[in-house]
């Protein structure tokens, strides 16, 4: 999306961003985005999987509920009753690794923190999340590389893993959401922290937190939990004080002006300081 830089007076060009913030174009190098689509397919490749092992006609054999899409075969999908996301079932989703307190805890099974992030309760739950990743992690990747983005979204995902198993004893939980909202997280700490290069700030802000609130409501699905997405946004928060800094306006270009001139910090002293936070907080946590 083209917008007007407001502090140089000229429009940006060549931004091809999909999920523009109004920042204003500097010269750092853009990044091929191949991580974040490598995501996606690993998460629909994993939830093709569960489906098979579902099995849902075979499972359901001489059952009065009847499978959904039964023309699908084995990756038919459980009665609406039983899930209305069109996706397995969860005894299906426990076998496979989604989060259940017990099992972590009592069980000795801490994997599961890791690999709950990966699985889906439906393909409405599926789509939903991956257009969003594809949304928002495409554009972060872009700016600010395949290593950084990445060791967000893992962290980020075993974060609010994390948080979920401290509230939610009962039930099983599974979802990229906890990652993915660590990525909102790290998009929101990345705009205050770069808030001097943002022409438009105040819509850069708008648009964030509509896009959080329109993601939270996601929490209100079977088998989503919000404490997920709460441990992954603040997990992402931090970490985007830690890995998303950006020089302040002006720097790049003050790097070639003569010896003798004035050079520019390259970071403000606001920003040293939301690092050194986040970064107590992400070690005392």
């Amino acid at each position: 999306m083209t917008s007007g830089d407001l502090e140089r007076g000229t429009k940006n060009r060549g931004n091809n961003s999909n999920f523009p913030l109004y920042y204003v174009e500097t010269a750092e190098k853009q990044w091929t985005s191949w991580l974040i689509p490598m995501f996606v397919v690993a998460n629909i490749a994993v939830f093709f999987v569960v489906m098979y092992v579902n099995d849902c006609p075979k499972k359901n054999l001489g059952s009065e509920r009847s499978c959904v899409a039964k023309f699908l075969g084995r990756f038919s999908f459980q009665p609406l009753k039983e899930n209305p996301l069109f996706g397995p079932s969860s005894a299906t989703l426990e076998k496979m690794g989604a989060l259940e307190w017990n099992k972590v805890v009592h069980g000795d099974q801490g994997w599961r923190l890791i690999t709950c992030m990966w699985l889906h309760a439906g393909v409405i739950h599926v789509l939903a999340n991956m257009l969003s990743l594809v949304f928002i992690g495409i554009r972060l990747e872009q700016q600010f590389g395949f290593v950084r983005v990445g060791l967000i979204y893992l962290v980020s995902g075993f974060g609010g893993s994390i948080f979920s198993s401290l509230f939610i004893q009962r039930n099983i939980s599974v979802g990229a959401s906890g990652a993915l909202f660590g990525l909102l997280g790290a998009m929101l700490s990345e705009l205050l922290t770069n808030w001097t290069i943002y022409s438009n700030k105040i819509a850069a802000l708008l648009t964030l937190v509509v896009i959080i609130a329109i993601n939270l409501v996601v929490g209100i699905l079977p088998h989503v939990d919000n404490f997920a997405h709460i441990g992954g946004f603040f997990t992402g928060f931090l970490l985007g004080f830690v890995l998303l800094l950006r020089p302040q306006f002006g720097w790049v270009e003050s790097r070639h002006f003569r010896a003798d001139a004035h050079v520019k910090s390259k970071h403000k002293a606001y920003q040293y300081m939301f690092l050194l936070a986040a970064a107590v907080l992400l070690i005392v946590g």
